[in-house]
């Protein structure tokens, strides 16, 4: 889940956290409604800089990259490709390839696992203006009065309701090619439960996950905390309060469009069950920040 993810800001705002304050203007890469994961392509991070509780803007490379797989290095592109994309075995079937443009916030510090040692030291705020995500809707075979076997995907764009641009929780690790010397900084985002949010258990109703958004006072701390492990998984499995976000049907060719998050209705979709008027009055709302 969360593999597409926009990162418009405009050039008069200010990247804020806490009392901390970075001009934006001269950041190009924060101008792209939609950068597509699996592209494995750039994200804007706020990255800590050492002892100081202060941090930068960078672009890092969305797809975690770990020093090694089943024991074996991945220190060349050509690993990489077949580590992300999959590559045919001896017997020429093909070995799928490892997803890891999202954490699981569950598994994060499991013994073992490739995104421990980050999570202990490396974390980061992935700066997003909002996220797309598939609702899958079951219909009824009208012979059989069955639900059909394949469902129909709607494709969702949601966001927060007062704030033009927020933070999810990250991780990041440095790669370097042992060949070409190439350096890139690699990054992952976390992502938490959703089976009891009132809005992503809707949206994202297929695997039931959503990003792990974060407050200020959370971002400030997951950025700079000298956190131990239970603090660490705490933060990362927080869900954002549904009553805070919202979240809109859009054209099913969004990749392919200009405007990805414009609002586009289905007259076969029924609307999001929500508390009170939130519906689709909310959802019809376009933020400021996507031209």
């Amino acid at each position: 889940m969360c593999y597409y993810n926009g990162q418009r800001v405009t050039r008069d705002e200010y990247i804020r956290l806490k009392h901390l304050e970075k001009l934006v203007a001269r950041y190009d890469f924060l101008n792209r409604d939609l950068v597509q994961g699996f592209d494995y392509g750039l994200k804007a991070v706020c990255k800590p800089l050492e002892g100081k509780e202060d941090f930068d803007i960078v672009e890092m490379e969305w797809g975690y990259l770990p020093d090694k797989w089943f024991g074996k290095p991945i220190d060349t592109r050509e690993k990489v490709e077949r580590f992300r994309k999959g590559f045919p075995s001896l017997s020429g079937k093909m070995e799928p390839g490892i997803t890891t443009l999202n954490a699981m916030a569950e598994e994060l510090l499991l013994s073992g696992k490739i995104y421990r040692e980050a999570a202990l030291q490396r974390r980061v705020l992935i700066i997003s203006t909002g996220f797309y995500e598939w609702r899958h809707i079951y219909r009824t075979n009208k012979k059989t009065g069955q639900p059909l076997k394949t469902p129909d995907k709607y494709p969702y764009f949601i966001t927060l309701k007062h704030k033009p641009y927020f933070y999810m929780a990250g991780i990041w690790k440095p790669w370097t090619d042992t060949v070409t010397g190439e350096y890139v900084e690699t990054c992952a985002i976390i992502t938490t439960d959703a089976t009891a949010h009132k809005l992503m258990s809707q949206v994202h109703n297929s695997k039931l996950r959503m990003p792990t958004i974060l407050n200020e006072d959370l971002a400030y701390e997951w950025l700079f905390g000298n956190l131990d492990e239970k603090r660490i998984l705490e933060i990362a499995a927080t869900p954002y309060p549904a009553e805070e976000m919202q979240a809109w049907s859009i054209k099913k060719d969004f990749r392919q469009s200009l405007c990805p998050a414009d609002p586009f209705d289905y007259a076969d979709l029924q609307p999001l069950e929500l508390d009170g008027d939130e519906g689709t009055k909310a959802m019809a709302t376009k933020p400021h920040t996507l031209f």
